[in-house]
């Protein structure tokens, strides 16, 4: 079979599993630092079909990876092997009482946003922090204080490598600093918020003061994957790479930003290769004047 061939006949499968093919997608248009080579797409609109797209993709011998909103990835130029899953965005939060099930493709701000509307608080510190919710818990996203894995009290996830979907209870994942235990064969798919009363005009302007300080402090109008490097304990990264005088400097396209040091933006058309390379001499500097090893924070695909 031919290559095109094959691709209509993927195509078509995916179809019929109620997903769409989108084969050799530039990552450029799917990652917020913009940047990254190709990759075959599964955009899945309904989940129940996952058993059967995990099943042609395991006969295919086809590897694959979840992609979020592609807010803390970094993928390399060369492209990827594998086939990225991605949940398309559709259905709706849906509430009782002071919980929220929130579809794990939902945007994150705006999950903050319509829990807020409804008189809900206690996420008003990642209204700002791009990308979805599933993304969100995956990484244990946080800001200002606040930590998503705080008010989630259960997720429901489909176990790639068992075929099976299931609700795991809060006491059963461990949210840690930027990180979960979910496996890499697990999908989220929505999580359970347990949030707080609240007036919406008070959450609204604690989300307006969190935003004006983004605002003030971070390159929001740039194209960025957030903070590249985590905090070591007791340490801020940023603080630590501003005071080597390191914002400004620049590696192709990739500069180090002004507003914040542990933000790397995408400037002039920057490479993949341009962020890594600007990482390592980074890394190469703190390591030296602080005798500390930084740990990315954003997620490198190769």
């Amino acid at each position: 079979m031919s290559g095109l061939a094959r691709q209509s006949e993927i195509s078509k499968q995916m179809a019929a599993f109620g997903a769409e093919w989108l084969p050799a997608e530039p990552l450029t248009r799917h990652t917020s630092l913009g940047v990254g080579g190709p990759a075959d797409i599964i955009r899945v609109h309904d989940s129940r079909r996952l058993p059967k797209i995990m099943a042609f993709l395991h006969e295919q011998g086809v590897p694959w990876r979840m992609l979020g909103g592609g807010s803390n990835v970094l993928v390399v130029d060369q492209g990827l092997p594998d086939v990225l899953l991605q949940l398309a965005r559709g259905e709706a939060i849906a509430f009782v009482g002071n919980r929220a099930e929130v579809p794990a493709a939902t945007n994150l701000g705006t999950a903050v946003l319509e829990c807020a509307k409804r008189n809900l608080a206690g996420m008003e510190g990642l209204a700002g922090v791009p990308g979805t919710v599933g993304g969100a818990l995956r990484m244990n996203a946080g800001a200002y204080g606040t930590e998503i894995g705080d008010v989630v009290r259960a997720v429901t996830v489909f176990h790639g490598a068992t075929g099976l979907f299931e609700t795991v209870k809060t006491e059963n994942v461990r949210f840690e600093y930027r990180h979960s235990s979910f496996s890499p064969d697990d999908v989220v798919l929505a999580a359970t918020l347990e949030l707080r009363d609240c007036p919406y005009a008070v959450t609204l302007e604690r989300i307006k003061e969190c935003n004006r300080k983004r605002l003030a402090s971070q390159p929001i109008q740039e194209k960025s994957a957030g903070c590249i490097f985590k905090n070591p304990p007791g340490h801020s990264a940023g603080k630590m790479i501003d005071e080597l005088g390191l914002k400004g400097t620049q590696v192709g396209g990739a500069v180090i930003s002004e507003r914040h040091a542990n933000f790397i933006v995408n400037r002039d058309h920057a490479t993949a290769g341009d962020v890594l390379k600007l990482m390592d001499l980074v890394r190469a500097r703190i390591l030296k004047a602080f005798g500390l090893e930084l740990e990315e924070e954003v997620i490198v695909w190769r």
